[in-house]
């Protein structure tokens, strides 16, 4: 049987990766909703969510773990998170990285000083499993870990406490490290608060997982045509364990909705968000949302420059 992580987990994770991670604000956006507020994980030192969970991964790891470095298989955003924490703790770390991936992201990994390898998507886990094994260091997944869950789940006692009226959570959905983490912390403290989870509709495995009860894995070739680069992965057996147990539902959104919510929070709220960021604000602007008080979470800003100018000039115009 499934070992969740507990309240307590995320509760000793917010004192391991104090002083290390922005507590970011919630603000609201009346422009965008009355009943909106934004959690912006943008403001983050690299850029998104997911220091939380590589610093508490890094920090929770022995001594004599800690010696041999870390590695893990990363889109970006993961990647740049626990190079940070190893640098951090003066240690060394690999970063395989899929191919297609956005340069913007790689680059991002290269300056926090790790060492990168890039494969074909399908060879990302057995890749870093191999470096891990050779070079002894500890493999700390993206999202298929109790450390990182639990890491991530320090959002959710945030948003509990800078808003505790809060009816609604939308939370990004990919392995399902954050999602996990959230819903773990929320439906701890407050039960009757609906969490949901929203991906694209290219890749939205963990939607069809939950209504069918079981995981069913989308192929990367279908995953890998959304433009939300930082979901195109799926959910682990850890991971959709704690969807089924606390996430309420889970909604999609059109490439168009998330192109558009990219553009109303840069305008709007004054937010830079990567289109997977924005995937929440798409949810709750195309009114896929159940009404109240709702906390969109923009889960990361690293957005390639390119492809950021094409989404702003296209609702520009």
């Amino acid at each position: 049987m499934t070992t969740l992580v507990t309240l307590a987990d995320v509760r000793a994770a917010a004192d391991r990766i104090a002083g290390v991670v922005v507590r970011t604000p919630l603000l609201p956006v009346p422009a965008v909703g009355p009943d909106l507020w934004l959690k912006p994980e943008s403001l983050q030192p690299t850029g998104a969510f997911k220091l939380r969970g590589a610093t508490n991964a890094v920090r929770s790891l022995p001594p004599e773990a800690l010696a041999a470095g870390v590695v893990t298989h990363s889109s970006g955003n993961h990647g740049q998170a626990l190079a940070y924490a190893a640098r951090a703790a003066g240690i060394a770390c690999w970063v395989v990285v899929p191919e297609g991936a956005p340069s913007v992201k790689v680059e991002a990994i290269r300056a926090q000083g790790a060492e990168i390898v890039l494969v074909p998507p399908a060879q990302r886990l057995a890749v870093a499993e191999q470096i891990s094994a050779d070079r002894g260091a500890a493999l700390v997944p993206p999202f298929d870990d109790p450390a990182v869950i639990a890491g991530q789940g320090t959002i959710g006692l945030e948003v509990v406490a800078d808003l505790p009226d809060v009816d609604v959570v939308l939370v990004q959905v990919g392995g399902g490290g954050l999602v996990s983490g959230v819903a773990t912390a929320i439906k701890a403290l407050l039960p009757s608060v609906r969490v949901i989870g929203v991906e694209p509709e290219l890749a939205a495995e963990t939607a069809e997982a939950l209504h069918v009860g079981t995981l069913v894995p989308w192929p990367v070739e279908q995953t890998y045509r959304t433009i939300a680069d930082g979901v195109r992965t799926s959910p682990s057996e850890l991971t959709f364990a704690h969807i089924q147990a606390y996430v309420d539902d889970i909604v999609t959104v059109t490439e168009e909705q998330i192109r558009a919510a990219v553009g109303v929070l840069a305008y709007q709220a004054r937010i830079v968000a990567e289109p997977s960021g924005a995937l929440t604000t798409a949810a709750y602007l195309a009114g896929k949302a159940p009404s109240g008080r709702t906390v969109a979470i923009v889960s990361g800003g690293n957005a390639d420059p390119a492809l950021l100018r094409d989404l702003l000039s296209h609702r520009a115009g």
